[in-house]
């Protein structure tokens, strides 16, 4: 049996790397969770109700940074109790020019994300919750990180988007910010559908501007606007509830019993 004394002596470095790291990555996790509780208490003491998107869009990615910076000094200070780091640096730093020209290479694309994801942080042409359009794909912003944004198209799909691309292309913000804003669909109904007919029955079903987008020799294209509602306080379903009340009132209609593309 090896004594306690001799396994901390051998491993003396490596052991007190590692409990280094587990003590930041406790401390990251510790302050994510401290930041999203005191957004709530403050948030629940002004009476303003849950966050803001301009609020909430901002604080996801300033959790997410502080965590990543937390992590990296921990694991620096992980680094640092090797003793033989030295002589490996030192070693490194001999061919630090060309390391930083190829690591530089290498990482050009995820920086630019990273320095993207800060400055749509800071200047939030975009919020959570916001319905956009960039380049041909529409839908509503579903979450905010520091590399990429999540776009909810509406049909399933989630579009990943490398927040360079959001932060260097022309995007359009459907909802300015608005959380008031009313929520767009597109319903497609076949190109022999009665569009008077269709907007008589699409009205009703809560859309509050029925104006055709669209016409292909598949179909047409119909763009619904909801209802502004004053006195939302946070971003709901109203865009899939709208859509599914538009598919039901189309569908009792018989709208949609004609085949697309015929």
């Amino acid at each position: 049996m090896i004594p306690a004394a001799s396994f901390w002596g051998s491993h003396q470095d490596l052991v007190s790397a590692v409990v280094t790291m587990g003590v930041a990555t406790a401390i990251a996790f510790a302050v994510d969770r401290m930041a999203i509780a005191r957004a709530g208490h403050v948030a629940a003491k002004v009476g303003e109700g849950p966050l803001s998107r301009a609020a909430e869009t901002r604080l996801r990615l300033i959790r997410r940074l502080v965590f990543v910076v937390i992590l990296v000094i921990g694991a620096a200070l992980a680094l640092s109790r090797f003793t033989q780091f030295e002589r490996l640096a030192t070693g490194i730093l001999a061919s630090s020019a060309v390391l930083g020209l190829v690591v530089g290479f290498a990482a050009r694309q995820t920086l630019a994300n990273l320095v993207a994801g800060i400055l749509l942080a800071v200047t939030q042409p975009i919020r959570i919750g916001d319905t956009v359009t960039i380049g041909d794909d529409t839908g509503r912003v579903d979450d905010l990180t520091l590399s990429y944004t999540y776009i909810d198209p509406g049909d399933g799909r989630l579009m990943v988007v490398p927040n360079e691309r959001v932060a260097t292309s022309i995007v359009f913000n459907h909802s300015t910010g608005d959380r008031t804003a009313p929520a767009t669909v597109s319903v497609w109904v076949p190109p022999a559908a009665d569009l008077e007919q269709a907007r008589g029955v699409l009205e009703p079903a809560g859309a509050a501007e029925v104006t055709v987008a669209e016409m292909t020799p598949e179909g047409v294209r119909i763009e619904l606007k909801g209802q502004r509602d004053h006195e939302r306080t946070q971003v709901g379903d109203e865009e899939a509830q709208l859509r599914e009340s538009a598919h039901k009132a189309l569908r009792k209609a018989g709208l949609l019993d004609r085949p697309f593309g015929e």
